[in-house]
């Protein structure tokens, strides 16, 4: 029913759904460009609409209750942003402990522009050895993509150059808060 009611959301607001949901069990999900609140919601409808159930990171100050509740029933998991020592093996150990595991990760880390993506992802997905589907909403097209599954055991810049030729023309709902794709410690990036 919930994959029924997320198709038709999506068609009443005239947005289309393409590519194919992740071939894996388990995989970080790449969630780009975020540069709006509404980009969480549409993620939901576009995987819920796919029947796949998908878990996201946020901060912990936002899961008190009762909306706390609520968050974790959507597939929110709360993050200590301001301890980040420890982030990228407590999220990889998730992997190891679950049999299916979406784990959405919006790399900008804000939906404000920012020179750079935040690295960890990369580094989860290479602890956890787990692939990356990369996913885009592009608000030009109104169509959310299931983008290509990658594996990230190359270094960091041949990784992100295939990332950013997913990415290329896909623009957010705030086009200008969407920054380049590329991680502080890839190099040049170019």
């Amino acid at each position: 029913m919930l994959k029924t009611l997320a198709g038709f959301l999506l068609r009443r607001l005239g947005w289309t759904v393409e590519g194919a949901v992740p071939s894996v069990a388990r995989c970080v999900v790449v969630a780009a460009p975020h540069t709006s609140n509404w980009d969480l919601l549409y993620l939901l409808l576009m995987a819920w609409s796919k029947g796949l159930k998908i878990s996201w990171l946020a901060k912990h100050s936002l899961f008190w209750p009762p909306l706390g509740w609520v968050l974790r029933a959507l597939g929110g998991v709360p993050v200590v942003r301001h301890r980040p020592e420890q982030r990228v093996s407590a999220t990889a150990a998730l992997f190891g402990a679950l049999d299916r595991l979406y784990l959405v990760i919006p790399p900008e880390g804000t939906r404000s522009r920012t020179a750079y993506w935040k690295s960890g992802f990369y580094w989860i997905v290479r602890e956890a050895e787990v692939p990356v589907q990369l996913t885009a909403l592009d608000y030009t097209t109104k169509a959310g993509t299931f983008g290509p599954l990658l594996d990230a055991s190359a270094s960091p810049s041949a990784f992100m150059d295939q990332v950013r030729a997913f990415y290329a023309g896909r623009q957010g709902r705030y086009p200008d808060d969407f920054g380049p794709v590329r991680l502080q410690d890839e190099g040049d990036g170019s």
